[in-house]
């Protein structure tokens, strides 16, 4: 659990201690006046059918090998149907059969040394050879490339005689490069129709320069734009409006440094999660690119839920002797009113009511409301300072998490007023109410408590909801569980 911050900032503001751009499109605020067309379906992916049909039909001349074997025509039903359900999924998004053979050729050792020791164990006398374990591997691999091959062929055949339109948005120069290069390369599967820039400036010639709203719109309507390229890390936070409207009528956003010859692996600091990156990363026209997450993801469901209330109430339950000596001790101590209630932020901008044990009294509702820091930590009672430091403060928000306002995993919710400041000053930070509020989460656990960059908090809230899983939550409560054990203060 964590606990807000309890060091005064110059002026009562938070400090920003900086960090790297964001990699999240912050939401569209409706500013700049764009009206692009919506309802528009998105690209829809590549269906699976095919590879999976072409998988399945791979396996089978590779049963042919157990011919002669005991119940020949189950062993060779078994072998399609688990190549079916294993059908790997190209990790490009415009794959060939080299990169798809490491892991088709993985997935047919484990079924063909699956088929072995089952027959093995159901028959000992008819235990499949060496011979024609390797054999069955390499026709069921040979042919699994070989029809694989045949759809890539097709698909990126079909890309080249009708590349879909693309804009590409950032500075005039970069843009024009990033789509030169493009035309150049027909195996993009892309056409750039429009450059979108600030400054009509540039080298002649090329796909023409959109300056306004207007011209963007009509380039979408005419030309069926389908695609779009942020050339420019600027763009993020220059051009999130024209993004999230762009992705909202059905394009593709992706992100692409036209400067950097690649993206380094992006790994969590603190080892929270070790050697995982980040998703999508690709290659158009030999730059790295990424699609970019639009925001739409949402974690969450019956099983987050099922989580939420089976921790929270059985903790309730079992830390019921704790609050009620706590609430006591701290009736003594200060007086009435041991509860602090306080108007959060929550899951789509919705208000709450966060609660608390009291450890601290504001002057007045203002200040509670618009101070970002508490009174010196020092002139608090001694039980109070105790709350904050081991957060038995934030014990109280379990029944948050009960009633549904929370959950235990996610993002820290914050003030009305710090929301509205923090979402103009730092983009990616309104993403974060696509989540339900967290007591604990990514940021947190990582040492992002307090007063600590507002920026980096972001970064680790949208990270955690972009990669979102079960698992991750549990993992996030063991970290925090460990470090309530070990605590170092508020």
């Amino acid at each position: 659990m964590t606990a807000e911050s309890t060091v005064p900032t110059p002026a009562g503001q938070p400090r920003d201690l900086g960090g790297s751009p964001l990699s999240v499109m912050p939401r569209h605020s409706g500013a700049g006046g764009f009206r692009l067309p919506a309802g528009r379906p998105a690209p829809r992916p590549d269906s699976p059918l095919p590879l999976i049909v072409t998988d399945g039909a791979a396996a089978l001349p590779g049963s042919l090998v157990l011919t002669g074997t005991p119940h020949q025509p189950l062993l060779a039903a078994l072998l399609v149907a688990a190549s079916l359900l294993l059908c790997p999924q190209p990790a490009r998004r415009l794959p060939g059969v080299l990169d798809d053979l490491p892991a088709l050729c993985g997935r047919v050792a484990v079924l063909w040394l699956t088929l072995a020791a089952l027959v093995a164990a159901c028959a000992p006398a008819h235990a499949l050879s060496a011979r024609t374990l390797l054999l069955g591997f390499l026709l069921h691999t040979a042919t699994g490339c070989a029809g694989r091959g045949v759809v890539h062929r097709r698909r990126r055949g079909a890309l080249r005689a009708r590349p879909r339109a693309a804009l590409v948005v950032g500075p005039v120069a970069t843009a024009q490069r990033v789509a030169a290069a493009v035309l150049r390369d027909p195996g993009c599967g892309m056409r750039p129709v429009g450059l979108v820039a600030d400054d009509p400036g540039g080298a002649p010639g090329g796909p023409p320069v959109l300056t306004t709203a207007e011209e963007v719109r009509r380039a979408v309507v005419q030309n069926g734009v389908r695609d779009v390229l942020a050339v420019h890390p600027s763009v993020l936070a220059r051009q999130g409006p024209l993004l999230r409207a762009l992705a909202e009528s059905g394009c593709v956003v992706w992100e692409l440094d036209a400067d950097s010859p690649s993206y380094p692996d992006v790994t969590f600091p603190g080892r929270a999660f070790p050697g995982r990156s980040y998703p999508g990363r690709d290659r158009l026209a030999g730059f790295s690119c990424r699609r970019l997450p639009t925001g739409a993801r949402r974690p969450g469901g019956a099983g987050k839920r099922v989580l939420d209330v089976t921790v929270s109430g059985a903790l309730l339950l079992l830390l019921s002797p704790l609050l009620l000596a706590c609430a006591a001790v701290l009736r003594v101590v200060g007086g009435p009113g041991v509860v602090f209630r306080q108007e959060r932020i929550g899951k789509d901008g919705a208000p709450f009511t966060l609660l608390k044990f009291r450890t601290h009294r504001p002057a007045d509702a203002h200040e509670s409301a618009t101070r970002w820091s508490v009174a010196d930590e020092r002139r608090m009672p001694w039980f109070c300072r105790f709350l904050r430091r081991t957060s038995l403060d934030e014990l109280l928000q379990l029944w948050n998490v009960f009633r549904g306002d929370m959950s235990l995993v996610g993002p820290r919710p914050e003030r009305p007023y710090f929301v509205a400041q923090f979402s103009q000053t730092h983009p990616g930070y309104a993403a974060r109410h696509r989540a339900p509020a967290g007591i604990t989460g990514l940021a947190q656990i990582n040492g992002l408590r307090g007063d600590t960059s507002i920026e980096d908090r972001a970064r680790y809230d949208n990270a955690y909801i972009d990669d979102w899983s079960l698992w991750q939550d549990v993992c996030i409560l063991l970290r925090t569980a460990v470090a309530l054990v070990r605590p170092t203060g508020s």
